[in-house]
């Protein structure tokens, strides 16, 4: 009996050890959703929020941190917490880049809260009642508005972003701050609401990149043809609402991007959207937040 109760024991034991090593070294699922860092580490860090049919996108690298918009006013309710819970406590830049709500809704909520260098927006006032806020914020904070020049650049370590586009009319859109960063060897263009106009006045610039933020959230309007063409972007990131109003993203520029072989990633479909590099190499994974609203 006792060689019996010997031998169950061993085969318990062994049976054990072999389960805990199937799952020591099983292997990951890339698209399995994962918690936030919320420590600087060596490598670029790319958050593209799920702010439903808005914009905002945070840029970290070591103890650099880029805010680009902020979303609806409702979006910054939550937007902030969400910053502060991924351990940031200040911004080396923060874009504005047009003075629609959707992109400056939240804005003044993170002005209050951070501690900001240098605030970029196109000098465009705007009816919007989150553009007074803003202003109001600014001012009180001590933050001085800084509107950047086409081919402006600005470097935070191994960071190098430059100003490809920020216009002066009418249209709100057609104002948007295009931005390019490079990142070692690496490269990341973001869109803002640009439109087909502004993609055709940039063409000669260096648009080439691994990972464009495409315009106006997948909007017919931008994304056009020679544009896309000329980027030749690996991937594709669209920030978009869920079924929102405007049938965003339109399927003409799915349409390209699938020509082109450029994969797609959606916030609608694939939530807070959370890109690292090593300045080699790229990946994605997915975090699912609540964000919007």
């Amino acid at each position: 009996m006792k060689d019996f109760m010997k031998r169950l024991v061993q085969v318990v034991v062994t049976i054990l050890i072999l389960v805990g090593l199937s799952y020591l070294f099983r292997e990951g699922d890339p698209e399995k959703e994962v918690k936030p860092s919320k420590t600087s580490t060596n490598s670029l860090e790319i958050y593209y929020f799920d702010v439903g049919n808005a914009d905002s996108t945070l840029i970290r690298y070591q103890d650099y941190n880029v805010l680009i918009d902020a979303g609806n006013t409702v979006d910054g309710v939550k937007l902030v917490p969400y910053l502060k819970e991924l351990g940031i406590d200040h911004f080396d830049t923060v874009i504005a880049t047009h003075a629609h709500e959707d992109h400056i809704g939240g804005m003044s909520r993170v002005v209050y809260n951070f501690p900001i260098t240098h605030f970029y927006m196109p000098n465009h006032s705007s009816t919007w009642k989150s553009y007074d806020n803003l202003m109001k914020a600014l001012e009180k904070q001590n933050v001085t508005l800084e509107t950047p020049s086409i081919d402006q650049t600005f470097d935070l370590g191994d960071l190098h972003f430059t100003i490809l586009w920020i216009g002066d009319s009418e249209d709100y859109n057609e104002n948007s701050i295009v931005l390019k960063l490079n990142f070692l060897n690496t490269s990341y263009l973001f869109m803002a609401d640009a439109t087909g106009d502004v993609e055709r006045q940039i063409l000669e610039k260096d648009l080439s990149c691994d990972v464009i933020k495409i315009g106006h959230h997948g909007s017919k309007y931008s994304s056009v043809a020679p544009f896309l063409e000329t980027v030749q972007p690996k991937y594709a990131v669209i920030s978009v609402g869920k079924d929102n109003e405007y049938h965003y993203p339109h399927q003409v520029v799915l349409d390209k991007l699938e020509y082109l072989h450029v994969e797609v990633y959606r916030t609608d479909i694939h939530h807070t959207i959370h890109l690292t590099s090593n300045g080699e190499d790229i990946t994605f994974d997915f975090i699912e937040t609540d964000l919007n609203g």
